[in-house]
């Protein structure tokens, strides 16, 4: 647990990673999301994508690795999620996910803007967490 933190409204963390095959096909059987636009090459290309994409909520889980381990940090709880998947992510893309504190509320309740940005600095998801901080 993180002690004596002081949380300010414009505080921002970010955490980058790239999208690999194994990413994605590790997500398929954990998840059970066997959606061909992920996993079947012949499928993805003859699709509006032209090629696999990445599963929206792997891509989205990224914010959730920013919120537990950077800000708000450990012990947060997560309290919901709004996302707004805005552009395709592909094998290989790194993607760059970034929160920032909008509010901080009674109770340690605090609102969060988060984005999910690709390596060329693109908005592919965009949303609103609420959190509790970390006692």
């Amino acid at each position: 647990m993180q002690e004596n933190v002081v949380y300010q409204v414009g505080d921002r963390a970010s955490f980058t990673k790239t999208m690999t095959e194994a990413d994605v096909i590790l997500f398929a059987g954990i998840s059970g999301d066997l959606n061909p636009a992920h996993i079947n090459d012949v499928y993805a290309k003859q699709s509006m994508f032209k090629g696999r994409i990445v599963h929206g909520m792997l891509a989205g889980s990224l914010i959730s690795t920013v919120l537990g381990t950077q800000l708000p940090g450990p012990g947060t709880i997560y309290l919901s999620q709004d996302l707004k998947f805005l552009k395709p992510v592909y094998l290989n893309d790194t993607l760059r996910a970034t929160v920032e504190i909008l509010e901080i509320r009674e109770k340690g309740r605090t609102r969060l803007k988060t984005i999910v940005e690709n390596q060329e600095n693109v908005c592919v998801i965009e949303g609103e967490a609420l959190v509790l901080l970390p006692r």
